[in-house]
């Protein structure tokens, strides 16, 4: 073999097993035959011919044909130049007679720095998405594409695609170091190039896999990461974003319209296909508007792989999902929600994530982004990983990837899926199936602390941008602050109180006498976290029915019920957070694979309900009282719910200045009511600003004729009172002038 290089490392190179194969290829300064020399190596598998094009002033000049050195293609030649470094081409030909000049990526310097690497393996990179991955890069004046991936255990890492005909011999990458991190600089390849890392494990196994960090990536089944580097969208949503302070949620209206993107709306002229981000933008904000909702939420919208997962088994958590668009596209989705007061909130799927073998699981050949003990690694009900929330580079790709949607994508919030499976290490296990923490107890310490930390950096960074914790169990202080003790969310799910209303809801009303405990309740523990009301797609899917078929009775029954849960639901304590569909009152379950049943709102108790929840909206957001104080005590005070044979309760809500005051009575039977005596502080005329049984919703208009006259007699503690006609299965909201 007449090469300068040492032969073990030549073959290492061939058999694309070296870990530095740029300690081979490239230029390096030799000593040959008492003179040294420059050696430029390179390792052309397709060529028959190779030459170095040295450039002078950015101009091709002198050519040194290269040596054949094995029949494999390793080429090389030695060089006596007036520099010791100096830039060049490589000119090949190829065996079908093609030629081709190119730069030598094994001629570039790496782009990663000491200290991103030292700030990476600590845990502490905040920006690692602008390094890890595939970026636009310029090196010694050479434009390209930086790729770096992180797989410590690797023996040899190469970037494989389609403009190097998915062979993993002619780019493979070095490590920097024992950071784990393997990197190589492309030049000239452009924007839209598929791509993969494949890499090989240290027992010689071979995976192909997406890249963690990929911005975007192809259409399901096929699972290559592009080449993106998010330019070429201008936004223009600066007010929106200067108005977007932190905690101005607290004393705001806040109604979520929780939305999966790809059964909104589809086109069923065109293949039942579904609407393009750019589409949804404009349909989806318009219908947002009329209905009076404040922020928008999506269910999981990173790449995954099937649709039936609805988005929460997430195979590219940087790539917005193909299925609607390009990433600019979905940048063009926030921004024109913005443009128009919309905010933009995420679910984002920090718990776990599928096992698909070209995802995260066993990245470099070891459990490297999971857990290796099942115990500890595996959620068994869902049959997928957990993260390994103690790896310092598996902390930062989390703690990153939240950053760079509100960075990149401008969102408002992130919707935590199922924290309580990272908070507690028996999440759905039996005894022996889980391993205790170092105290030996059920907690996830690991998990804790990444919460944690995640809120700090994220509220750091962007103080308007809502963390929101989908926590089904009594954790203590998951809305409290990090320098209290608490895990630092903006707000929590209130699951207790979903399920206990939707059970209460349920039963005939011949039964609800008996359970106006469901109702009362969530009073009990309604301030000691700051709690979003969540009416979501988990509970109209799986056998659980939709909301309207859930509801008791016969035709006209179901839609008073219905209107009424929303009444109730809009005048609680909480931010608000209802399912697309439930506001026309769809009758089928929630399927993934169709749009919304838009032909309903034909029927008159169908639009009824939609206006029913439009004028909520309208009052919700106009009135002080409904969402100013919502965390604190002094903005609900019961009035009266003793009246359990009669299912009736009556509260007040309450602004901040103590006397602007909302009177909400609910009467949970069919049975109207004449003559109800309620007490209320003040004397005045209360108008009935909104009454669920009024006909223009579908109801009976059993009311009080718009408003009527306090009494000076004394009832529930109060010195004045009303008499009040109760609507059957309705809900009143009334206001003093």
């Amino acid at each position: 073999m007449n090469t300068t290089a040492h032969p073990d490392e030549v073959w290492k190179v061939v058999r694309t097993s070296h870990h530095d194969p740029y300690h081979v290829l490239g230029p390096h300064i030799v000593t040959h035959q008492g003179k040294q020399v420059v050696a430029v190596r390179a390792f052309l598998p397709d060529a028959i011919g190779a030459s170095v094009v040295e450039l002078i002033d950015g101009r091709e000049g002198p050519r040194y044909q290269m040596e054949r050195v094995l029949d494999e293609g390793f080429f090389e030649v030695l060089m006596t130049s007036k520099r010791d470094v100096f830039p060049y081409k490589l000119s090949v030909v190829r065996g079908d007679g093609s030629e081709d000049t190119f730069y030598d990526s094994y001629s570039f310097l790496p782009t990663l720095t000491d200290f991103d690497l030292y700030l990476f393996n600590a845990g502490d990179h905040h920006r690692m998405y602008e390094k890890l991955g595939a970026h636009y890069a310029e090196v010694q004046g050479v434009a390209g594409v930086q790729f770096a991936v992180w797989a410590p255990a690797a023996k040899s890492v190469s970037v494989i695609g389609s403009f190097n005909g998915w062979d993993r011999r002619k780019h493979a990458m070095r490590v920097l170091g024992s950071s784990g991190v393997w990197e190589i600089f492309i030049p000239g390849l452009a924007e839209g190039e598929l791509y993969k890392f494949q890499i090989e494990s240290q027992r010689g196994a071979l995976f192909d896999k997406s890249d963690p960090y990929g911005f975007e990536m192809e259409l399901r089944p096929s699972t290559a990461s592009r080449v993106n580097f998010l330019r070429g969208h201008t936004w223009h949503d600066e007010e929106w974003m200067q108005r977007r302070v932190a905690g101005a949620y607290r004393s705001q209206p806040l109604s979520i319209y929780e939305v999966h993107l790809g059964s909104w709306a589809r086109v069923p002229e065109e293949g039942n296909r579904w609407l393009t981000y750019r589409e949804l933008a404009h349909r989806l904000v318009d219908y947002v508007l009329a209905r009076g909702f404040t922020h928008i939420e999506l269910l999981p919208i990173m790449e995954h792989p099937f649709d039936g997962s609805w988005g929460y088994q997430v195979t590219g958590y940087f790539a917005p999902t193909s299925r609607y668009g390009k990433p600019q596209d979905f940048m063009y989705f926030v921004d024109y929600c913005h443009q128009h007061g919309i905010g933009v909130i995420l679910d984002w799927v920090p718990a776990h994530f599928p096992k698909d073998h070209h995802a995260l699981g066993v990245f470099d050949g070891t459990h490297l982004y999971e857990h290796a003990d099942p115990r500890k690694g595996e959620h068994q009900d869902w049959g997928t990983f957990i993260f390994n929330y103690g790896r310092h580079e598996v902390k930062n790709f989390l703690t990153s990837n939240a950053l760079y949607w509100a960075d990149k994508y401008h969102v408002d919030g992130l919707r935590i899926d199922a924290v309580a499976s990272m908070l507690y290490l028996d999440y759905s296990r039996k005894e022996g199936e889980w391993v205790p923490n170092q105290y030996g107890g059920r907690e996830n310490l690991e998990a804790i602390a990444f919460l944690k930390h995640m809120n700090g950096v994220i509220h750091h960074y962007y103080p308007g941008v809502l963390t929101i914790a989908e926590e089904s169990t009594a954790w203590p202080g998951v809305t409290n602050s990090l320098d209290r003790g608490g895990l630092g969310f903006d707000l929590k799910w209130n699951m207790g109180w979903m399920h206990d209303t939707l059970e209460y809801f349920s039963k005939d009303p011949i039964h609800r006498s008996h359970h106006q405990n469901n109702l009362t309740f969530a009073l009990l523990y309604a301030f000691t976290e700051r709690f979003l009301l969540p009416l979501s797609h988990d509970e109209v899917v799986h056998g659980k029915r939709s909301l309207l078929d859930k509801m008791p009775g016969d035709m006209w029954q179901k839609f008073a019920n219905l209107r009424a849960l929303y009444g109730l639901m809009y005048a609680f304590p909480g931010k608000k957070l209802l399912f697309m569909g439930g506001e026309i009152g769809q009758w089928r379950e929630w399927d993934h694979d169709s749009s919304i049943d838009w032909h309903l709102l034909q029927y008159p108790l169908h639009a009824g309900l939609q206006r029913w929840l439009d004028d909520v909206h309208r009052v919700y957001r106009r009135e002080y009282a409904l969402y100013e104080v919502n965390f604190e005590y002094t903005g609900f005070e019961w009035i009266d719910f003793h009246d359990a044979a009669s299912s009736i309760i009556a509260f007040e809500r309450i602004a901040r200045n103590g006397s602007d005051r909302l009177v909400i009575v609910c009467n949970f039977t069919p049975v109207p009511r004449s003559g109800y005596r309620i007490g209320v502080p003040f004397a005045g005329t209360y108008r009935e600003i909104l009454n669920s049984d009024s006909s223009y919703y579908g109801g009976s208009n059993v009311g009080n004729a718009g408003a009527l006259q306090s009494d000076p007699i004394p009832c529930h503690h109060r010195p004045h009172s009303l008499s009040l006609s109760l609507p059957p299965l309705g809900v009143l909201f009334l206001k003093r002038d």
